[in-house]
């Protein structure tokens, strides 16, 4: 009990646990497409953590603390990729960050995290954005489906979650908690099917693996559960199919 809550307070709730996850399911891509490099799967956890970071303690006394870190952060991303890439990764990796930004910030009349719906869909598009044009010389849609369909059904349980405590209407809220899930088992499926189209066999494989653990958890998905079953039960399933592939390739 106290290593889960240790591991709750020092690496979940300090969004290292998210941001790594983002991270490995970039790199599994990555790998998929050869373009994996050590400066840019560097480059993703900073962009990950320092936004997540941000949207977390924006309203908090230690805000001041999190901006300084996050122009540092953005110093080195810069740094890396003005060094290891071009300038045209530059301007990509700066509309991310800039999507990232109009999500959740208090400067914003209306931000999209504001808007009903819409977010689960925001997640999925910038989370696809860093898989299929970050890291890539070239925009892949293929691949920007298949992340984008998967990922934004991995915020529904989490809607699923705070459906007492969210004030903006979700899915969980409009056509209740079984809808949901029907609609997030729906999003896992077509993006299987797109990986087992347009992914070599050993990442479709992975990737459907995967989809497997996701439909049950998804299943599992309650708003009585603690918190621990989302932020790390349904968080890690963005990095299982690296897991899974890490797996395939050692035995």
């Amino acid at each position: 009990m106290n290593f889960l809550k240790i591991l709750k307070k020092y690496v979940i709730d300090t969004q290292i646990y998210v941001s790594l996850m983002g991270t490995l399911f970039a790199v599994f891509f990555m790998k998929e497409q050869n373009t994996f490099r050590f400066p840019s799967v560097f480059l993703i956890f900073i962009t990950y953590f320092s936004g997540y970071l941000y949207t977390k303690y924006q309203y908090t006394k230690h805000f001041f603390k999190i901006l300084i870190l996050n122009a540092i952060a953005g110093v080195i991303c810069a740094f890396l990729i003005i060094h290891n890439h071009n300038e045209i990764r530059l301007l990509k990796w700066f509309i991310i960050v800039v999507l990232g930004l109009l999500y959740n910030s208090f400067f914003l009349d209306v931000y999209i995290r504001k808007i009903p719906l819409l977010k689960v869909f925001y997640v999925g598009l910038v989370w696809a954005l860093v898989n299929c044009w970050l890291t890539l010389p070239e925009f892949s849609f293929s691949i920007f489906l298949t992340s984008f369909f998967f990922i934004t059904a991995l915020v529904l349980p989490f809607d699923i979650r705070d459906m007492k405590s969210d004030t903006v209407k979700t899915f969980p809220q409009i056509i209740g908690i079984q809808n949901t899930k029907y609609l997030a088992y729906i999003l896992v499926f077509i993006s299987s099917i797109l990986a087992s189209f347009y992914l070599d066999h050993q990442y479709a494989l992975s990737f459907f693996l995967t989809s497997i653990i996701t439909y049950i958890l998804i299943y599992y998905s309650e708003n009585k559960r603690d918190d621990a079953y989302f932020s790390f039960g349904v968080e890690t399933c963005s990095a299982l199919p690296f897991l899974f592939l890490g797996i395939m390739k050692y035995f």
